[in-house]
């Protein structure tokens, strides 16, 4: 299985590596299947995402997907942020291997979670909508329509 230059670059010096000290949102996912589990803590600030850490127990991809996931959302409007999707986060890497597309649907769950966690303490309604990674039907390795490159 081929990495592409991005993935090895974000995998051998992630950034954003850490737990914020009393973040603003936790987001906490994880599969079973595969062993991969992230956590992700944000700082907000009028509803943009100040400061943004993940801690990530998995394969080089999972590490890649949630330091570019990061690298994405700081900064964001959470409303903007809690859109990202999995095919933005495999692009910005300059593609994953198709078994590999799991990675970034826990990348981006772990932050709509924060982000929903951090609306919850405020009071507010959560907007992420459906977390993919915490239905138990979810397969990990299932390609889930994404035609990526295997080069």
């Amino acid at each position: 299985m081929l990495y592409s230059d991005k993935v090895m670059d974000h995998f051998t010096n992630p950034r954003n590596v850490g737990i914020l000290e009393d973040p603003d949102g936790v987001g906490e996912v994880g599969n079973p299947t595969c062993g991969d589990m992230m956590k992700i803590t944000i700082d907000v600030a009028d509803d943009k995402i100040s400061d943004i850490k993940f801690q990530t127990l998995g394969c080089g991809a999972a590490i890649a997907t949630s330091s570019m996931v990061t690298e994405m959302a700081k900064g964001m409007d959470i409303h903007d942020a809690v859109q990202i999707s999995k095919k933005q986060v495999a692009d910005e890497l300059d593609g994953l291997p198709a078994p590999k597309m799991h990675c970034s649907v826990l990348a981006t769950d772990g932050l709509k979670v924060a982000i929903d966690d951090y609306l919850v303490k405020q009071g507010r309604e959560p907007i992420a909508g459906e977390i993919k990674s915490s239905d138990p039907t979810f397969d990990p390795h299932e390609d889930e329509d994404i035609e990526l490159d295997d080069e």
